[in-house]
């Protein structure tokens, strides 16, 4: 019962959150904050839906939705619009959630320990260490053994910054998670994809080219081995 709710409830948050918030009623929190009709316009849809969702049933949804929505949104009207605190404001409204249903439903809380124990496995931890590799570890070892190329090229002016580090990271997580799950054909066609866009900009100078090249098969070649690894070590 206590996970159907809390899809109901995230569902709703999703929908009138992002779906059913026009760019308007944004702009004119931001700009007017609690004198803002759309605040209100908006929080009143917000528990109304949730309410909606859970059919009824609990009369503490929809008011400590409202109060808690309408503080946290106005909180974040006076704040610049950064992913930290978008971040942020998705974390309070998720654990107005979380604790509303930890509240209505005691009887189905899972013990600490129980959770902890599940946490506290091999396969649980090796594949955290995995991921924790591929991240930025694996990023600065490439681009050591990268460094003397890279040297031999004229960083890009066009160019947006970290983007490359980003782009590898992702690339090795996606590679790790496909052979874990045996879908090889995929990697293949996300190496063509990744290849075939960063090919089409540097067209004009082969050293960058081969610099891409080189780093992407490192990068590519890191994180297969490090998901077969996985695999085998998981059997």
């Amino acid at each position: 019962m206590l996970a159907l709710w809390y899809l109901k409830m995230l569902s709703a948050h999703l929908l009138t959150d992002f779906v059913l918030q026009p760019q308007a009623w944004v702009k004119g929190r931001m700009t007017y904050h609690w004198r803002s009709h759309h605040l209100y316009l908006h929080v009143l849809v917000t528990a109304l839906l949730a309410w909606t969702f859970t059919g009824f049933t609990y009369l503490a949804v929809p008011f400590v939705i409202l109060i808690t929505h309408f503080f946290i949104d106005l909180w974040k009207s006076y704040r610049p619009q950064t992913v930290a605190y978008f971040v942020a404001d998705q974390i309070l409204h998720i654990a107005v959630i979380a604790a509303l249903g930890l509240y209505l439903f005691p009887g189905e809380i899972p013990e600490v320990t129980s959770a902890l124990t599940s946490l506290n496995t091999t396969h649980f931890w090796l594949c955290t260490m995995a991921i924790i590799f591929l991240s930025y570890p694996a990023g600065i070892t490439i681009g050591m053994l990268t460094s003397k190329w890279r040297n031999q090229i004229h960083p890009q002016e066009n160019s947006l910054g970290s983007a490359g580090k980003w782009i590898g990271i992702l690339e090795r997580l996606i590679i790790f998670v496909l052979v874990v799950f045996d879908q090889y054909a995929a990697i293949g066609l996300l190496t063509a994809a990744k290849s075939i866009l960063r090919f089409s900009d540097t067209k004009d100078a082969p050293q960058r080219s081969e610099y891409v090249l080189i780093g992407t098969l490192i990068s590519v070649a890191t994180a297969i081995t490090t998901g077969l690894l996985v695999k085998a070590a998981l059997k």
